[in-house]
């Protein structure tokens, strides 16, 4: 699958643009704020129905406009197309179209576009809380495993009232261990079936991110992601029950899967603390990279893969490493912003993967 075209109507410093893609590789280069992260997280927008960089829909819309529109035309596995529209106005209610039907749940649509988006803001993944973490690998199953949304979006819903109900306890002064043990159904019903999915996941992507990382690292550096939760060593319903009173001091549910995290290391060590730059980049982009191999493994055709701006900082062979890499003919579209047009050049000055590159500036996209 991939995207022969993309328009957009008043998305971010877009007035409109009608962009006419290359089924591999398409570059995106200009300075800095001239639309180039804008271009992906459009593309993005048409896989996951939300932006990759603002969670608030009506802040992508053009400023002194009512709304933005994002059209885009693929090209499925039947070389049938496929179109998926987002559009979304000043007050109203997001809407998302694939073939002109609109969905009255957007979680049905994730999946159908499999993307990888690899960004600056991965480094995110190493440096902040666990919550980032957990959203990266929910991300990832979601798209291949809509019984896992279904039961983590259960698991929220529950979470949320049991939460609400300990608040309660505490704000009334009663307790009604009943009314307690509903929500801790619930939390164990949608939970131990998520907390089996991502111990499976981890044990999988393993072998996929340690061959990313060696072969861009080209070292013998030893990488590990470890899956952290409390169900691996307690019993889902013991574990609620021994933490009621942490629970009701604290009002609000201490233990459960959305506490799970994941530890990066390297040669044992934990990367935050003991990686450096390099090898911190090297690490997200190897993740990135077996994402989109365990996507393809799963779906049985190509995900999307975006790069933004992620060659500043890299060495000159590192670069080449990766464009050869995603060249090949195990990888299938590729878009790439970069602020620097002579480097874009050079990589495929001597290549002969097929490419467009394109100028942007000030929201306006040309063909070089």
């Amino acid at each position: 699958m991939f995207l022969k075209n993309l328009k957009l109507i008043n998305f971010k410093n877009y007035s409109e643009a009608d962009i006419e893609l290359s089924r591999n590789i398409n570059c995106f280069t200009g300075d800095n704020g001239a639309g180039k992260t804008n271009i992906l997280d459009a593309v993005y927008y048409l896989s996951f129905c939300k932006s990759y960089f603002n969670p608030i829909d009506t802040q992508n819309i053009k400023h002194g406009e009512e709304f933005f529109a994002i059209h885009g035309t693929y090209l499925n596995q039947e070389s049938l197309n496929d179109t998926v529209s987002v559009i979304q106005k000043r007050n109203k209610k997001k809407s998302v179209k694939f073939n002109k039907k609109e969905y009255s749940r957007l979680a049905d649509h994730i999946g159908k576009i499999p993307l990888v988006m690899v960004s600056p803001y991965d480094r995110d993944l190493i440096n902040e809380g666990s919550e980032v973490r957990r959203k990266y690998i929910d991300g990832v199953i979601s798209q291949f495993d809509h019984v896992y949304l279904d039961n983590l979006l259960n698991y929220n819903k529950a979470l949320a009232q049991r939460n609400a109900l300990l608040k309660s306890f505490a704000e009334h002064r009663y307790f009604d261990k009943a009314s307690l043990e509903i929500w801790n159904d619930k939390l164990v019903l949608y939970g131990n079936p998520v907390f089996e999915k991502r111990k499976e996941f981890i044990e999988e992507f393993n072998p996929l991110f340690e061959k990313y990382y060696q072969t861009l690292a080209q070292n013998s550096e030893n990488v590990k992601i470890i899956y952290k939760s409390q169900l691996l060593s307690e019993d889902y319903n013991l574990l609620l029950e021994n933490n009621i009173d942490k629970d009701l001091a604290l009002r609000y549910t201490s233990s459960g899967i959305h506490k799970d995290d994941l530890i990066f290391e390297i040669n044992g060590y934990p990367v935050k603390k003991f990686g450096s730059q390099g090898q911190q980049k090297t690490f997200v982009i190897a993740i990135k990279l077996a994402q989109f191999e365990f996507i393809n493994q799963v779906k049985k055709f190509k995900p999307l893969l975006l790069f933004d701006d992620i060659f500043d900082k890299l060495d000159h062979k590192r670069v080449n490493q990766i464009i050869d890499l995603v060249g090949k003919e195990n990888f299938g579209q590729v878009f790439i912003t970069d602020t620097q047009p002579e480097r874009i050049e050079a990589i495929f000055k001597n290549t002969s993967i097929d490419h467009k590159v394109f100028f942007v500036n000030n929201g306006n996209v040309s063909e070089m």
